[in-house]
């Protein structure tokens, strides 16, 4: 394959821009300049000219003035509800393909309550909620104590530490002002599932690969998060909670999580790649409640959960990026000759049996797919990032 021209468009934390009072944890979701090199030299690797680009204001005018390929894009954005859709809205107005999912895909799952709206309307587990835009809003009856609180519109924890968790009213209206007053948006609240944290990665489209289940074991973390993983353990303390993957999970466990990240991946029309985070309820027999959905998920490597969780089926991180940009070439007809190894299919043998789900049909009800079996061959590795 000849090489492509590649545009890596990201938003560096040490670019962001600087308002007069936002809150510190802002800019968490950002990357660092870590990232870019790894995914550069990832793609590199496979004769790619790479050239990097900030996701900012002069980012139509670079895109237009360059010839590309294609955009590998992981832009968080910096301003707006939509964020995350900005830039791929410039990459369609330019005609430039891009990898990862759409613009009403990354505008939808930014938007957490709208996210839960929908995967409630098929079905989907997730924690029963409701959204406050004004602290002294009336509470729903049917939601019960303890709650949880955090901004509507924000990823990486922000906004989340262990005062999220409320348990009577006064606590929540306090709460809730606060993430009304801080970020300026809307507070979703939701009953609180005590239990285990568990993600799930997908990579693919017609043909999708569930990787191994990832645990997040917080118990090394700061008392004062109170088991809560928050933005601060996220962001400044990444080296502290234990990443255990393959998670300990029944086989069982293990193809209901995966049947759920695939029902949840094509419900809201992911792309390439996508994180789905779960929480297990520790007083109900861990049954699974879906949290969010991440089509735009971590690729540091050493560092993000996917990157994590592929590793734990043979893959390198630099296989990682190859298989994401390939699975995205295929979408194109004028780039689907350029595509190169079958990363997702050279996951080693023994390792196969925990990701195989393949999408037979689709209809208004959702996916229908077959699951592999869990395969005892697979190494539970337990992992500090």
């Amino acid at each position: 394959m000849n090489g492509l021209r590649i545009a890596l468009l990201a938003n560096l934390k040490s670019n962001a821009p600087h308002d007069a009072g936002e809150p510190e944890d802002r800019w968490y979701e950002l990357d660092s300049e870590r990232t870019v090199d790894a995914i550069t030299s990832a793609l590199q690797e496979r004769g790619h000219q790479v050239t990097f680009l900030e996701g900012d204001t002069s980012l139509y005018q670079e895109l237009e003035r360059g010839d590309f390929d294609i955009a590998f894009n992981i832009c968080e954005g910096h301003r707006g509800d939509a964020r995350e859709s900005q830039v791929p809205a410039i990459l369609e107005m330019l005609g430039i393909p891009y990898t990862g999912s759409k613009v009403l895909c990354l505008a939808l799952t930014l938007d957490k309550a709208m996210t839960k709206r929908i995967l409630a309307f098929h079905g989907l587990p997730t924690p029963r909620f409701q959204v406050f835009e004004a602290a002294h809003q009336p509470v729903d009856s049917e939601l019960r104590f303890p709650l949880f609180v955090k901004p509507s519109r924000e990823g990486t924890g922000i906004g989340i530490s262990a005062r999220s968790v409320v348990r009577h009213g006064d606590e929540l209206r306090r709460q809730v002002r606060w993430v009304l007053q801080t970020y300026q948006e809307p507070a979703l609240v939701e009953e609180y599932i005590e239990g285990r944290e568990i993600t799930v990665g997908v990579l693919g489209n017609q043909q999708l690969y569930v990787l191994p289940p990832l645990e997040v074991d917080l118990s090394a973390c700061p008392p004062e998060e109170e088991g809560i993983y928050t933005g601060r353990i996220k962001s400044e303390f990444p080296q502290l909670p234990c990443y255990v993957c393959p998670a300990p999970l029944t086989e069982a466990q293990v193809q209901q999580l995966s049947h759920l990240a695939v029902e949840a991946f094509r419900t809201v029309d992911c792309l390439d790649m996508a994180r789905v985070d779960f929480k297990l309820a520790a007083n109900d027999g861990e049954r699974p409640y879906i949290l969010e959905i991440n089509p735009l998920p971590g690729l540091s490597p050493g560092v993000s959960d996917l990157v994590f969780e592929a590793e734990a089926v043979g893959m390198s991180h630099a296989q990682l990026i190859n298989a994401i940009l390939n699975e995205a070439l295929k979408r194109y007809p004028q780039l689907a000759h350029r595509t190169s190894h079958e990363y997702l299919m050279q996951i080693p043998q023994a390792s196969r049996g925990w990701i195989g789900a393949e999408t037979r049909t689709m209809n208004g009800a959702g996916v229908g797919f077959a699951l592999a079996p869990h395969n005892k061959m697979a190494t539970r590795a337990r992992t500090r990032r």
